[in-house]
């Protein structure tokens, strides 16, 4: 595994953004992990953010490409944070720009805040973690709406492996196939398991036996086959 990710993973450990234990999510699922990356809020954290998306990003796309499209709202900063680290990391000039939920009629006007988009761009999606793809499908007719844009990529933090909307292959899995374009992560839910497993984190072992049980169990359930 490369070195960025096992750091990523400690990363969102250390921040209380990835956790463990029992939790019900959205869905009604009942996981023994929990994702929430609104808990990255400070300058370091943010800052820090931005380089693991800008080189897995990197890795993923290169750097032909010209946006960086982060949808509203959870998409706004990391957009913006990520945007400044590939200026940084590979002297790379891209511009950030994210939806409004309601269109702005007066000053600056129109559905996206920062950069417009126009025919020939080449757009790079990023979220924080896709679980439906339901945002997608929010977004993509808008990107779509504003000229002949091609969408390069969708880059989320984390693929939590998990059965999308159809039942049967994962969100990001069901992203290419309806869409036409390639969906990746920083990390894997399967990456961070086998890194964390009787590792020391943060000053404990965060993936005993117990917990890689209920972790097995789940996928067992609601996993991709």
């Amino acid at each position: 595994m490369e070195q960025y990710k096992q750091e990523f993973i400690e990363f969102m450990v250390e921040s209380d953004v990835l956790k463990f234990g029992n939790f019900t999510l959205k869905s009604g699922r009942k996981s023994p992990f929990f994702m929430n990356a609104g808990a990255y809020v400070t300058g370091t954290q943010l800052m820090r953010l931005g380089e693991y998306y800008a080189k897995a990003i990197h890795d993923c796309y290169g750097t032909d490409f010209d946006v960086l499209f982060g949808p509203a709202y959870k998409g706004i900063p990391l957009s913006v944070a990520t945007s400044i680290a590939f200026a940084k990391l590979y002297g790379k000039e891209i511009r950030y720009s994210s939806n409004r939920k309601e269109v702005k009629d007066h000053g600056d006007t129109g559905i996206l805040l920062g950069s417009k988009l126009k025919d020939g761009d080449r757009v790079v999606m990023i979220e924080d973690v896709t679980t439906s793809g339901k945002s997608i499908e929010e977004t993509f007719p808008v990107l779509k709406a504003q000229g002949d844009v091609e969408i390069v990529g969708l880059m989320v933090s984390l693929n939590r492996m998990e059965v999308g909307l159809g039942g049967e292959k994962s969100a990001l899995e069901e992203i290419r196939e309806k869409y036409g374009f390639p969906a990746n992560a920083i990390v894997t839910m399967a990456e961070v398991t086998e890194y964390l497993y009787h590792r020391t984190c943060q000053g404990k072992v965060l993936i005993d036996d117990t917990l890689k049980t209920a972790i097995d169990e789940y996928y067992k359930e609601y996993g991709v086959k």
